[in-house]
């Protein structure tokens, strides 16, 4: 990313880049490894297990809006990523201290709550730190080294567990919670442009320079545009349709790849299913980035498809072998389809929200929509493969990721190109 006279710092961007690392370890708290702890260290049955994975999710669900309205709301960025990385680190640490079933609950819906500001803050930061002009490039950059992150952290996870104690897993990610708490604060505050950081217009800006942080914080506590006229804007409810369908199509596709491998092979299965995520996971790493660079050439529609003809493609694939030596090749697919969608989401809500300040809320109730969407896949899916089998199951997905396709291809705009038009015509009028 080219630096204009020296804005921002390196010193922010180095930041930035250590923050998206080291969030990746913190965004889910324990994540999966929640559920191995739980097993082998407490001795809880399936049923509590999946109550307390259920407790998560949905309460990052019912968080992921009014979080998003918190971080367009609030100037105080890096404060508010810090806090929540430290309230996930109280939250690992309970998990071991306590263990009584509503302790670790409420330790897990903590975990939901609070780990739904990390993706619009992080978004919100690199906006205002780099603007329109180079969030393409940073938005992959952000996604790419966050894959990179989820990489190390389940090696190091197993490594930790298996070496040491499952306990420590939970320390570990404590620990680093309190590191990405410090990373925040190595970002400039004077360097975010708090108005252009929810989706505003830069204002109060002489020469790159902020004049007056008072006026800043006013401004930024105005509101441009209602919720409402945002969130019924016909371009943005042809994505939230596309990004459900997708979420829905894609969210119950591996769990049932693992379900199918698992069958007679119950000693392998474990090892088989983390290297179809570690395959995914390494294919996400370069296509992020280069995701964030294809769309100065293409624009952000063509790239964007790119996530919606993977995914049909894939759930059919499934349907022909359950061998390990065909599905885990297959996985590279949800590695293409996970870093484009994971990078061009975020870059086409702020072309739809250019100009209203309501940058941030609007990926909260885009991402509570797909949240639901990808609870009733698995719902669903599951009750497919009860009375029809497991390759009625991945048809029906992929025929789902194919109603996506049409819709996106048929209805949705370019939106790199209406960002642009949007934004001259403004400078015009004024």
């Amino acid at each position: 990313m080219h630096l204009e006279d020296g804005w921002p710092s390196r010193r922010s961007l180095r930041a930035l880049d250590l923050l998206a690392f080291f969030l990746a370890d913190v965004k889910g708290g324990v994540g999966p490894f929640l559920a191995v702890y739980l097993q082998a260290s407490r001795h809880w049955d399936s049923a509590s297990i999946g109550m307390a994975l259920a407790v998560t999710a949905a309460a990052g669900v019912i968080a992921e809006t009014p979080a998003g309205a918190l971080v367009d709301r609030l100037p105080q960025k890096r404060e508010l990523v810090a806090m929540a990385a430290l309230l996930i680190a109280v939250a690992c640490l309970a998990t071991v201290w306590f263990w009584n079933e509503p302790a670790l609950m409420a330790a897990q819906a903590l975990v939901g709550l609070v780990g739904a500001i990390f993706q619009p803050a992080l978004a919100a930061i690199s906006l205002g730190l780099v603007g329109y002009k180079w969030l393409d490039q940073r938005i992959g950059r952000n996604e790419s080294i966050s894959h990179a992150g989820n990489v190390i952290t389940a090696l190091s996870a197993g490594l930790v567990g298996y070496l040491v104690s499952q306990a420590w897993i939970f320390y570990t990610v404590a620990a680093v919670s309190v590191v990405s708490a410090i990373t925040a604060f190595a970002i400039r505050g004077n360097e975010i442009d708090y108005e252009l950081a929810r989706g505003g217009e830069r204002e109060h800006v002489v020469d790159g320079i902020e004049d007056d942080e008072s006026i800043r914080c006013r401004s930024h506590a105005e509101a441009r545009v209602s919720i409402t006229n945002v969130l019924t804007d016909r371009r943005i409810l042809i994505f939230t349709a596309c990004a459900v369908l997708w979420n829905f199509a894609n969210a119950a596709m591996l769990p049932l790849v693992g379900e199918r491998i698992s069958l007679g092979r119950p000693q392998s299965s474990t090892l088989l299913m983390s290297a179809g995520i570690v395959v995914a996971q390494f294919v996400m790493v370069p296509l992020a980035a280069l995701s964030g660079r294809l769309t100065q050439v293409w624009g952000h529609k063509p790239v964007f498809l790119m996530a919606f003809i993977a995914l049909p493609i894939r759930g059919v694939l499934f349907t022909l072998s359950d061998r390990p030596s065909f599905v885990i090749p297959v996985q590279i697919l949800d590695g293409v389809g996970a870093a484009v969608f994971g990078v061009m989401s975020v870059l086409v809500v702020a072309d739809l929200t250019k100009g209203t300040g309501r940058f941030n809320l609007t990926q909260g109730a885009i991402a509570t929509a797909t949240g639901i969407g990808a609870s009733l896949s698995l719902l669903l899916a599951g009750v497919i493969v009860e009375y029809a089998g497991y390759q009625a199951a991945f048809l029906s997905l992929a025929g789902v990721a194919t109603v996506a396709l049409v819709v996106l291809w048929a209805m949705m705009p370019e939106t790199k190109e209406f960002a642009t038009a949007s934004h001259d015509n403004q400078r015009r009028t004024r």
